[in-house]
C-alpha cells in the first residue's frame, strides 16, 4: 500500500486526486468515492493523509486509479472486551 495526501476532492462529483511519492513518474492517482473505505457516500478532504492501493488505468488525464483507500490512523478503533 502507498501512503499519500489528498490533493483535492470534489464531493459534488464524487472524485478527487491523491499524490504520493510511491506513484511512478510523479503522477497523481484518481480516486472515486466508492474506493474509500466505509458505507454510503464517502468523501476526503484536501491535505488528509491516506493509505491506498493503485492500478494503472487511464482515467481522464490520470494514469493511475486509487483503490482500497483508507484514512491513515482511522478505522482500527476496536473496543476491547469488557470496555
Amino acid at each position: 500500500m502507498a501512503i499519500g495526501t489528498v490533493k483535492f476532492f470534489r464531493p459534488e462529483k464524487g472524485w478527487g486526486a491523491i499524490t504520493a511519492a510511491e506513484l511512478p513518474d510523479g503522477c497523481d492517482a484518481w480516486v472515486h468515492f466508492s474506493a474509500i473505505e466505509g458505507e454510503g457516500f464517502r468523501e476526503l478532504a484536501a491535505g488528509e493523509r491516506v493509505e491506498f492501493d493503485y492500478e494503472s488505468a487511464q482515467q481522464d488525464s490520470f494514469r493511475y486509479r486509487a483503490t482500497r483507500v483508507r484514512r491513515v490512523g482511522a478505522g482500527d478503533h476496536r473496543e476491547s472486551p469488557g470496555t
